[in-house]
């Protein structure tokens, strides 16, 4: 298995090479490595227990609307990630997604009523299902480090 290390140090010798090709193909073989965990993640936010019914434009539509894919070849922090990004979701929900998977309770406001307030237990969704498939994506992106080391050479 390939860490983090390894990943920042071909992405450093990526970066002296100035071969845009190779940097194109690794961030792409990266991402391809990371699109099959997006659909499960999005999938568990749908089935988040709610007494609403599912729909795009509600909390949970907007959760899975903020959920994607980030490739970093550069800087300390190279690498893939799977983010439910709260600074996708409107003002006044951008603390949602790390509410939601959090181990405490949470109080909010009742549809915006700043007089109505409610305490709402989590429901996590993201690394319950990432987790499971951890072992697996490691292995791929490890191949993709091993693929782009050889061509480096």
């Amino acid at each position: 298995m390939r860490t983090g290390d390894d990943l920042r140090r071909i992405a450093r010798e990526l970066n002296r090479m100035d071969n845009q090709e190779l940097k194109k193909r690794f961030r792409k073989e990266l991402r391809a490595v990371a699109q099959p965990y997006v659909p499960l993640v999005r999938n568990s936010i749908r089935n988040i227990p709610s007494k609403r019914p599912y729909t795009a434009e509600g909390l949970r539509g907007r959760m899975v609307k903020a959920t994607r894919i980030e490739v970093r070849t550069v800087g300390r922090d190279a690498g893939v990630a799977i983010r439910v990004d709260g600074r996708k979701m409107p003002p006044s929900m951008k603390a949602l997604p790390k509410g939601m998977e959090g181990t405490k309770r949470w109080r909010h406001p009742v549809f915006g009523n700043r007089e109505n307030w409610v305490t709402q237990k989590p429901s996590p969704y993201f690394f319950k299902v990432v987790r499971l498939a951890g072992v697996a994506g490691r292995r791929a992106a490890s191949q993709v480090v091993d693929s782009i080391t050889r061509d480096i050479r």
